[in-house]
């Protein structure tokens, strides 16, 4: 699901394709599935947006509803930014706008042991660099939430809610061409510099693709094992 033209699937949705997985791409403002029915798997991406934000998002309600069901369902479930603030929403847990320190550009993402032994986030071993443009904050995880990933500011990097639903907060999506996209004012406001942040991801970039896309491999098989299951 997509909530905003500048928050597409972008890479994510060739990787899944590249893993055998059929991709049906929508957009919120276009209306959203009422139900899960026929899908073996859900992303929820990003969008500068409140998980509750719905006078500026009315599908949203919809995009929460769906969560929900595939939280009950076990369907695999990858909320990324927005996306993971909703399941954090869903799930009992806090979302706080504009809360902490900013955190912008490559960051550190290092697991917890929970998080080594998940069979999602434990591909990335003790941690990877990931992409990250952090504004609003998930401050409280649901109460049944496994924590499996922080870094230096932002304590709820990565979640599992069940035994099938992922949250994260940074963007195993984009990679380092994407901050030199960044608007270099909004960066400055916050304390950044946009050029050292872009040379720092391009520094990391090959990190960062190989971890991004063993992450979404090891989605795509949890995907794959929920419709095998399911035959």
């Amino acid at each position: 699901m997509t909530n905003s033209s500048q928050s597409g699937p972008r890479r994510l949705g060739e990787w899944l394709a590249e893993a055998g997985l059929e991709v049906d791409e929508r957009i919120g403002e276009e209306g959203l599935p009422v139900e899960l029915d026929g899908y073996d798997g859900l992303v929820l991406l990003g969008g500068g947006l409140m998980p509750d934000a719905d006078d500026e998002a009315p599908w949203l309600p919809t995009e929460r509803a769906l969560t929900a069901s595939a939280l009950e369902r076990e369907v695999p479930t990858l909320g990324i930014c927005l996306g993971g603030q909703v399941i954090a929403k869903v799930a009992g847990g806090e979302v706080r706008a504009e809360y902490g320190t900013p955190e912008s550009g490559a960051v550190l993402i290092e697991t917890t042991p929970e998080g080594r032994a998940d069979p999602v986030l434990g591909v990335l071993g003790e941690g990877a660099h990931m992409i990250e443009n952090h504004v609003d904050q998930i401050t409280q995880l649901p109460p049944t939430a496994v924590h499996l990933a922080a870094s230096v500011d932002v304590a709820n990097q990565a979640f599992r809610v069940g035994s099938r639903m992922w949250g994260l907060q940074f963007h195993p999506e984009v990679g380092a061409e994407r901050v030199a996209s960044w608007d270099e004012s909004a960066l400055g406001r916050k304390g950044f510099d946009k050029a050292a942040l872009a040379a720092a991801a391009m520094a990391v970039n090959d990190e960062n693709i190989d971890a991004s896309r063993r992450l979404v491999g090891a989605f795509a098989q949890q995907v794959h094992a929920y419709a095998e299951a399911a035959r």
